[in-house]
């Protein structure tokens, strides 16, 4: 895609945006209008197999926590911490595709068990999936045997959805996991826990325009930034992210490309 068909993509993201986004993939859809005529028994097809689940891999040479890629390449992960309306989820993964942008769901298990049908979604538009923990609480305050329970929760139900614990396990309510939840986070089959080292803020909800300017004074080649499903400034400043992004000849890919 050439630069101003990449920025006409960014743009048009933005629009839609403003024009109520924040509903989009969220009603059911309505019935045909009646003809006169039998529509043609559809043809059988042989079913599209699911994009498999990629599994947690080590990477040789990385730390045991990564906040960012060893900065080699033009490209920076944005992750996602998976929880609230999922319309709102939907809305963010429709604007990164049309942008080509891949993203990187962090998701919380008890919001896996409300909305299993987003775990699929979020592999077959390309991205990366992981596990938040399954209650969102603060787990660097929990015991060993709490933390397993929570670290494990999350683990199962990403299981049982995708085939795969996901490739990643970040914790919640926290940066970095103590040394406690990472051994935890390791037993369960996480060679790695994701940090980040860009903070966007954007759920405390301070608008729009003062999430792009965080994202925009911070992030450089290698970045991997933390962003959230659940809050609509997030879905207003998206399109602005990825044209900055493009604009300093920065892609927006998986964390698992970003690192491979």
């Amino acid at each position: 895609m050439i630069e101003t068909d990449r920025r006409g993509v960014l743009r048009a993201g933005a629009a839609l945006t403003a024009a109520g986004a924040l509903t989009a993939g969220c009603s059911a859809s309505g019935s045909a209008p009646a003809t006169h005529q039998a529509a043609p028994a559809a043809r059988p097809s042989a079913a599209k197999a699911p994009r498999a689940a990629p599994a947690p891999r080590r990477f040789p040479g990385l730390p045991d926590q990564i906040a960012h890629s060893p900065r080699g390449r033009p490209q920076v992960a944005l992750t996602f911490h998976g929880q609230g309306d999922p319309a709102i989820a939907r809305s963010l993964l429709s604007i990164a595709e049309k942008a080509d942008a891949r993203i990187t769901v962090l998701a919380v298990g008890s919001w896996l068990d409300e909305h299993p049908e987003l775990a699929r979604r979020i592999l077959d538009g390309g991205h990366d999936l992981g596990n938040h923990t399954q209650h969102h609480l603060t787990v660097n305050e929990m015991s060993e045997a709490e933390a397993t329970a929570e670290i494990t929760g999350c683990a199962d139900r990403l299981r049982r959805l995708t085939g795969s614990i996901g490739a990643w396990f970040r914790p919640s309510r926290a940066e970095w996991a103590t040394p406690l939840v990472a051994r935890v986070a390791h037993r369960v089959g996480y060679p790695h826990v994701l940090s980040y080292d860009v903070d966007s803020l954007d759920f405390t909800s301070p608008g729009a325009p003062a999430v792009t300017r965080k994202v925009a004074a911070e992030v450089r080649a290698g970045s991997v930034v933390s962003l959230h499903f659940g809050y609509a400034d997030t879905v207003a400043a998206l399109p602005a992210v990825l044209e900055e992004l493009d604009r300093r000849g920065l892609r927006a890919v998986t964390t698992t490309e970003l690192l491979t």
